[in-house]
């Protein structure tokens, strides 16, 4: 697939502006605090409906105005042409398929496909693991669409549960009503982590290749770290071993007026060489480890989705050595379409500099060079 066009509306520091992309490489040029990131950050917008940027999505509101919008025509990996538009104010989001005005973000989402490389995806590795959560979660939405129901199918489960912990009359507490509730709980458990198992493999299943095609240094894995472990997933007992674990801690979440056992808990890890590559890594090896991680991820899209995502690369050549970068590069075919923003030209080797579209960002301007 590929953006044939982006149009932009009060959004950061840009008025008002209209792209027509290059189907294969775009290379936005520019100092910092230009633009240039808020392009790949809209279309990433487009594309997720959140920014990878800021939790507080009225940030994308221009200064002093009252909303933001963003469009796009893309063509699918089948050559047909959608639409797509985002309109953000301060009393939520609507969203249009072409032109057609849709209920529910989730009949939205994973129409356009992209997956994004950045600096900040070093706290993926270093950051808690409720980042790592939202970017596991972010992924799936896009690779695997009931996924978005059931997410929040479970975060509604796991809020009324939550609510009901926090009665303040424990006396007129109703243990059947609990258990109803924690079952609940339990199937939708059981759905979401066999999913995420699943993923985490396939993402496994390409990893090494990866990371052994840009930087030879051992062997990488990654380990999903549940309350589930993955055997138990095909044990018939499943459901039964699980509702003992919570009546083993139910005096606790009591007490605690929380829910302390679930996937919204679970975490992954990545190592290198069986060591953590969050505390025996240096910041090279991890940078190296988050962009396999993503590498990984176009192959999984490619080869079980029949889907080639956008890439966007925000100012990720200039921490990489010529080897590394072109062992990259390597990985984005002609046919897929990739986003790059650089402070430095001289970042970009001279070959992809020749067959790419460029434009020059200045303070929410741009001109396209070629």
């Amino acid at each position: 697939m590929f953006l044939k066009n982006l149009e932009l509306e009060k959004y950061r520091n840009i008025s008002k502006i209209s792209f027509d992309f290059d189907n294969n490489i775009n290379i936005i040029i520019g100092n910092n605090a230009q633009g240039k990131t808020n392009i790949l950050e809209s279309i990433y917008f487009l594309a997720i409906t959140k920014s990878h940027r800021t939790h507080n999505e009225l940030n994308l509101i221009k200064k002093n105005e009252l909303y933001t919008k963003v469009s796009g025509t893309f063509n699918d990996d089948n050559d047909n042409t959608h639409s797509l538009s985002i309109l953000l104010n301060q009393k939520g989001k609507k969203v249009t398929i072409d032109n057609i005005l849709q209920k529910k973000i989730s009949n939205y989402l994973s129409k356009l496909n992209v997956i994004m490389f950045c600096p900040d995806d070093l706290e993926i590795i270093k950051g808690s693991p409720s980042i790592r959560r939202r970017f596991l979660n972010i992924e799936l939405c896009q690779f695997k669409k009931d996924y978005v129901f059931l997410l929040k199918e479970y975060n509604q489960i796991l809020k009324q549960r939550n609510e009901y912990l926090k009665q303040k009359n424990n006396a007129k507490f109703d243990k059947t009503y609990y258990s109803i509730i924690t079952n609940k709980l339990i199937d939708k458990n059981i759905e979401l982590v066999k999913i995420r198992y699943n993923f985490i493999n396939k993402l496994n299943k390409e990893l090494q290749s990866v990371f052994n095609n840009i930087s030879k240094m051992g062997v990488l894995k990654i380990n999903y770290k549940s309350f589930i472990k993955e055997e138990e997933l095909n044990d018939n007992n499943l459901k039964s071993l699980l509702i003992d674990k919570y009546n083993s801690i139910f005096m606790n979440e009591l007490l605690q007026k929380t829910t302390l056992l679930g996937c919204h808990k679970d975490d992954f890890k990545m190592y290198l060489n069986d060591l953590d590559v969050t505390e025996f890594c240096s910041q090279g090896q991890q940078r190296l480890s988050i962009l396999s991680l993503k590498l990984a991820e176009l192959e999984v899209f490619i080869k079980e989705k029949k889907i080639k995502p956008i890439i966007l690369l925000d100012d990720i050549f200039s921490e990489l050595d010529d080897i590394k970068k072109n062992n990259i590069i390597k990985y984005f075919k002609n046919d897929i379409q990739i986003f790059i923003t650089t402070t430095d030209i001289n970042d970009i080797n001279e070959e992809l500099k020749k067959k790419s579209s460029i434009f020059v960002a200045t303070n929410g301007n741009f001109k396209k060079e070629k």
